[in-house]
């Protein structure tokens, strides 16, 4: 029985600490886009815009070349890193309270808010549809996919410890 409870121990505290990790990340992440607007702002604009690709003229219709559009944009990114960030500090917080149930449901909303604005956000529409991954300059494939995989796996750890929960109430 001493093994079991450790293994959950040891489980939910690797749970915590992971979502803590991306809850730091992603609060740090929102905290330099507000505190520094113009950086992140420019790349929003220029992946957007498409204007460092390869300008094939069977894909520069999908460039959005309005700056009002750009930045409602850059913005929505902003709101959704913040209220990610939030959420994840809130499950990190549920995982030290050893409420593992309300924990475990807020760090997956959390990771997979995450998951979404690297996956379809930047992967997917920025990567694919604005072509991101031509460009030399204005290219976030790397960092995102790196993200995107990270936070996956701090999925895959809090759901681990539900499995946990219930293998040994049976």
């Amino acid at each position: 029985m001493a093994t079991s409870s450790t293994s959950r121990g040891g489980l939910s505290l690797a749970a915590t600490l992971l979502t803590a990790t991306i809850a730091l990340y992603m609060a740090l992440v929102a905290f330099g886009n507000i505190t520094d607007f113009g950086t992140n702002q420019q790349f929003v604009r220029h992946v957007l815009a498409m204007d460092t690709t390869f300008r094939d003229e069977d894909l520069m219709w999908r460039a959005v070349t309005s700056t009002a559009l750009q930045d409602t944009a850059y913005v929505l990114i902003i709101v959704w890193e913040t209220v990610a960030a939030l959420v994840l500090v809130y499950g990190t917080w549920l995982w030290a309270r050893r409420d593992a149930a309300a924990a475990r449901r807020m760090s997956t909303y959390g990771l997979l808010m995450v998951m979404l604005l690297f996956g379809v956000g930047f992967i997917a529409i920025g990567g694919e549809w604005f072509s991101m991954w031509q460009s030399k300059t204005w290219n976030g494939l790397d960092a995102a996919t790196r993200i995107f995989l990270f936070s996956g796996v701090v999925l895959i750890v809090n759901q681990l410890t539900a499995l946990r929960t219930e293998r040994s109430a049976t």
